[in-house]
């Protein structure tokens, strides 16, 4: 455990699979809440101050362009569009015009992976992705973080 009292989220190797980059993060699911895929990204992005979620929001569409669906669709998760869902996975995916983002969620007995896939679509994508990512690398782990604490807070009764 970190000195938080979250599990340790680490930067892990994955696979591009096809992408240009993919990065990936990685905690144990030992003492985690039994969440879904879903519930997990929804714990991440949605469960946050109404500020910080328009501020990801306007990152999301202002900065990198990517065309967000409805959120109160069922067919998307704060934005993103499901391509793929099952018990143990979800791949959310969002598209502009210079590159492609795919977010891939895992959860099993073990660990809980967060994986994101990018793909150019044109040299501005890459050039776009290339100042976004640092951000993503230091947002993505202290949200999950935050959501790991919050959801195990609710699971104690405290």
């Amino acid at each position: 455990m970190a000195p938080t009292g979250t599990p340790a989220i680490r930067r892990v190797r994955v696979a591009p699979a096809g992408a240009d980059l993919a990065s990936a993060f990685e905690l144990p699911a030992a003492g985690l809440p039994r969440l879904t895929p879903e519930e997990w990204v929804r714990a991440s992005y949605e469960d946050v101050p109404v500020l910080l979620r328009e501020l990801i929001r306007a990152g999301w569409a202002g900065v990198l362009g990517l065309r967000l669906g409805p959120r109160s669709s069922a067919r998307h998760v704060v934005g993103w569009r499901v391509v793929e869902s099952g018990p143990g996975r979800i791949a959310l995916e969002a598209r502009a015009p210079s590159l492609t983002v795919r977010n891939v969620v895992t959860v099993d007995d073990s660990r809980l992976v967060w994986a994101t896939y990018v793909r150019h679509e044109r040299l501005t994508g890459r050039v776009l992705w290339a100042l976004a990512a640092p951000v993503h690398h230091m947002a993505l782990p202290l949200l999950l973080g935050r959501a790991v604490r919050r959801t195990t807070r609710g699971t104690d009764g405290a």
